[in-house]
């Protein structure tokens, strides 16, 4: 009897095509097989058990252990994580801390930022849906994170900080939370979170199903932060408009569709939903230039 999943629905969508592809590989290798059988009369066809080859197949939804075919992401990610406890020391060797750092490039970004990547320490880089629910399912959850923690899953070579080069011209979409009302919440979201980054489904031109070049993806990264009294859930994206009209309103358009899809289909409020109380703000957008500005200069995005 089949196993019956209990991964997220997302997750089990973004298999279907991969296994129809690892089915018909392997009708693929059995024809060539068949052609090269010397014992088959002319045009005689060896009849191939199609389900019998069908269960040799073995995923991380029918067996997370045991699994024999892996399901590529679009790009490669990495999680990186810091806390109190990773500032400003060596830590011992452990499961969190005993990954290779990243080295920071050497452009003025990457030096900029030297200072602050050696609090933050790199957990691991994976490239497909495999490797990331061996990762999630073997750390701890949003919910369970000390205070004044972060994770930073971004896709590989950019690193978390503004001063990247993938960063430098972005903003990001986050909504922040009050920590006691969404304790129960704050993991599924930060799952979904990660499900629409690495799945791609944040950008509308990449799911549109328009003909052509696909386009370069928007996001670069998002982000879990635990505070004494609040969550924060960040999306990170390479470039943020500047209201100045023409193709700035194309790129605007672009990113408010995010935070939309942010807001309603990964969080899963209403789009009309007003979300501000104490503590609380709503689905917002800033520019990273402008989140170094104070008070009303600073031009927000709010859907």
């Amino acid at each position: 009897m089949a196993s019956v999943s209990s991964l997220p629905a997302p997750a089990l969508q973004a298999s279907k095509a991969a296994l129809s592809a690892a089915l018909a590989e392997n009708e693929k290798e059995a024809e060539k097989k068949t052609n090269g059988d010397e014992s088959l009369e002319p045009g005689e066809i060896q009849e191939v058990d199609m389900q019998a080859q069908a269960d040799t197949i073995r995923t991380v939804f029918s067996d997370p252990t045991n699994f024999n075919v892996k399901h590529p992401l679009y790009s490669p990610w990495t999680l990186w994580f810091d806390s109190p406890a990773t500032k400003g020391r060596n830590l011992p060797q452990t499961p969190m801390s005993s990954f290779p750092q990243t080295p920071v490039p050497a452009t003025p970004g990457g030096i900029a930022a030297q200072g602050w990547m050696e609090d933050i320490k790199k957990v691991i880089t994976f490239d497909s849906v495999e490797e990331f629910w061996g990762l999630y399912n073997n750390i701890v959850p949003p919910s369970a994170l000390p205070q004044k923690a972060n994770y930073y899953l971004f896709k590989e070579g950019i690193i978390p900080a503004w001063e990247d080069e993938a960063n430098k011209n972005g903003g990001k979409w986050s909504i922040q939370l009050p920590r006691d009302k969404n304790r129960a919440v704050v993991d599924k979201m930060w799952l979904y979170t990660m499900l629409a980054a690495i799945g791609e489904t944040f950008d509308p031109l990449l799911t549109n199903g328009e003909g052509g070049e696909a386009p370069q993806s928007l996001i670069t990264g998002v982000i879990v932060s635990t505070r004494p009294q609040f969550y924060r859930i960040s999306i990170w994206t390479r470039s943020a408009p500047t209201l100045a009209g023409g193709e700035d309103d194309k790129l605007r358009e672009r990113i408010e569709s995010i935070g939309r899809h942010f807001k309603t289909n990964v969080l899963g409020y209403q789009e009309a939903q007003r979300l501000a109380g104490a503590l609380a703000t709503e689905v917002e957008f800033l520019s990273h230039k402008d989140s170094e500005k104070k008070g009303k200069q600073a031009k927000k995005i709010i859907v």
